[in-house]
């Protein structure tokens, strides 16, 4: 099952990320997986939090311009190899990442990856075929 990720878009300046960060806090939203990329110009805040709705409200009302994107999560054991098993049903699946990242589960024992794929349903079914099944928003555990 796909879960859904936001894209904050922020000026490259100091304290730009910092401002949505507070602004968070301040409404008791835990993030649970971010990513932050970067160009010259801006940075792409990528979230999944415990209350997506809120935490995109929230965001809007602050003014920040924001995406709301469907990607993939996988469990992946935190071990040697993990990621390249997963990433062979992939391959076999034939479903191309985007990009992906990574977060720590709560027993440290296991990792979270977040793919975004041009079609996350056509890729949740292949990717079913090979045996993989994707997370859902509320079995992402994290500490």
């Amino acid at each position: 099952m796909s879960i859904r990720q936001i894209s904050v878009f922020l000026e490259n300046r100091p304290g730009k990320l910092s401002e949505m960060t507070e602004l968070l806090a301040s409404k008791e939203i835990d993030m649970r997986a971010l990513s932050l990329a970067e160009t010259a110009d801006f940075g792409i805040a990528r979230l999944i939090t415990n209350d997506i709705e809120a935490t995109l409200n929230e965001l809007v009302n602050g003014e920040f311009i924001t995406k709301l994107t469907k990607v993939l999560a996988f469990e992946v054991p935190n071990e040697p190899g993990g990621l390249n098993r997963l990433l062979k049903g992939f391959n076999a699946a034939g479903v191309n990442i985007e990009y992906m990242y990574s977060c720590f589960g709560s027993d440290r024992n296991r990792a979270y990856m977040i793919f975004s794929v041009a079609d996350p349903d056509a890729a949740e079914e292949a990717l079913k075929e090979q045996g993989l099944l994707s997370l859902k928003e509320d079995e992402i555990e994290l500490i």
